[in-house]
Order: C-alpha cells, then sequence, then structure tokens
C-alpha cells in the first residue's frame, strides 16, 4: 500500500506498524514469563501443603495493575494525537457535500466563489456472471491531487459509512449529522470505495469509484456535472420507504 496515498496515510501506517511492534514484544514478554513460572513453580512429588504462589503479594499486585495501565496509557496517548492531528479542521480548497443513500451515492462540490456542481448516483448492480463492465457504472467521486478536501458526510436516510481503503480512513455518515473527513489526496488512480456500515438489503452493491485526477482533468469533469446542490431537500422523509430519486442526474464519466 502507497505510504502517500493522502497527507495522513503514512502516520496512520506508522501507527499500525508501531503498535503491532509493541504489542508482540509484550506479548512474548508475557508468554515467556508465563511458560518460565509454568516450569519453575511446578509442583513437584517431594511438594506438600498449598504452593507459595498462591499467597498474596501486594507489591506484585499493584506491579501487575499499575503496568497494563501505564500501557493503556500510553496507546491511548499515541492514538489520541493522531486522531486529533488527523480531524483537525483545515481551510480546505475543495469541499465535497457527499450524501449516502440507499444504495448510491450524491456528490456536490462547492469551489471558492460559490460555484456548485453536483452528481447524483443511481443504484449500480454488480454483474454476477462475472463479466466486465460492474466499475463503470457505480458513482465516481473525482479529486484533484495535491488539493486539500474537506468531505462533508451526510445521510439522506440510515446509517451509512464512508470507507476508501486505500486511504485507511473511515467515518459514519448518520442522519441528521454531518462529520468530516480532511485530506490531501497525493497520488493520482482510482480507488475503490464502499459503504463499510450494514444498512439494508443491496448494502453489498453500495460502491462508488474515487478517482484522483490531474487539476486539468479535475476540470474538465466538472464541466460535464449539473450546476447547482442537492442537499438534505433531497433526503428521506422520516418513515417514508423508498429513497428519493433526483430526476436530473450530471454524467460523472
Amino acid at each position: 500500500m502507497d505510504r502517500d496515498t493522502t497527507n495522513h496515510t503514512a502516520a496512520i501506517q506508522d501507527f499500525w506498524v508501531h503498535s503491532w511492534i509493541a504489542v508482540i514484544v509484550i506479548g512474548v514478554l508475557t508468554w515467556g514469563l508465563m511458560l518460565w513460572c509454568i516450569i519453575a513453580y511446578r509442583r513437584r512429588k517431594t511438594d506438600t501443603g498449598y504452593p507459595r504462589q498462591l499467597s498474596y503479594n501486594l507489591p506484585l499486585e499493584i506491579f501487575y495493575t499499575a503496568i497494563p495501565l501505564v500501557l493503556v496509557l500510553v496507546f491511548f496517548s499515541f492514538n489520541n494525537n493522531l486522531v486529533n492531528s488527523i480531524n483537525k479542521p483545515v481551510d480546505s480548497e475543495i469541499t465535497v457535500d457527499v450524501r449516502a443513500k440507499q444504495w448510491a451515492w450524491d456528490f456536490n462540490y462547492t469551489f471558492d466563489g460559490g460555484t456548485e456542481k453536483y452528481y447524483a448516483g443511481t443504484q449500480a448492480h454488480l454483474n454476477t456472471d462475472g463479466s466486465p463492465g460492474a466499475q463503470e457504472t457505480l458513482p465516481t467521486l473525482y479529486l484533484p491531487a495535491g488539493k486539500s478536501v474537506d468531505l462533508q458526510l451526510n445521510s439522506r436516510d440510515v446509517i451509512h459509512s464512508f470507507w476508501v481503503p486505500a486511504f485507511l480512513q473511515k467515518l459514519d455518515m448518520i442522519p441528521g449529522k454531518t462529520n468530516h473527513i480532511y485530506l490531501t489526496p497525493q497520488v493520482e488512480g482510482t480507488y475503490d470505495g464502499k459503504c463499510a456500515e450494514l444498512c439494508g438489503e443491496y448494502h453489498s452493491e453500495m460502491l462508488f469509484n474515487l478517482k484522483v485526477v490531474s487539476e486539468s482533468e479535475f476540470k474538465a469533469q466538472m464541466a460535464k456535472l449539473e450546476d447547482g446542490h442537492i442537499g438534505e431537500e433531497y433526503d428521506r422523509i422520516p418513515d417514508e420507504v423508498n429513497s428519493v430519486v433526483v430526476e436530473h442526474a450530471g454524467e460523472g464519466e
């Protein structure tokens, strides 16, 4: 996996690698001590009465409590610092209002000066026979390489979750609440995106493409989209069975 996919992926990878190293070291030490105790303090034929290690040892009890507590606090500190740095709001160059719906995605782009473009996605059914072409029918989110982006995550109906595995970031999309992902995509390419929260019958087909492109190609793709913003007015009415369908959708390809 590319460490430079976004401005956050390297830090996230480093955190996980260092965490695994620490966990392995602690695990090996713990298992080694357990094995040593099993062998060194095993009951012998000449032993009588209760073994000594079953008696209370206050300093040892304090040690057993303090060390895990310190380890948890250290892990929490590193994790908290990373999460805060990733989630710190920034003055982004591009804002995208991402709206999840059963079972597709709408993308609203807002640029400096107030210009707005939108793409209204429709549900794409996967090719069950294995034939190619399904990916081309998926909603596509375009982002320019090297530009800071504020992804505003909203849901039109039920709880969804925005996930691009290559970006190492996932965040829930909750009706009535806007969550944010701040990032700068750095490597051009096409990345798989999906809903990571079980959201109904066609949850497994709620996929999308995320294409990181050059600035010139990004502008060309935006020129193909409709002007405007399809916001909360198209959200599902509470207790309504079917999702709202937008009649006019911009072409994203």
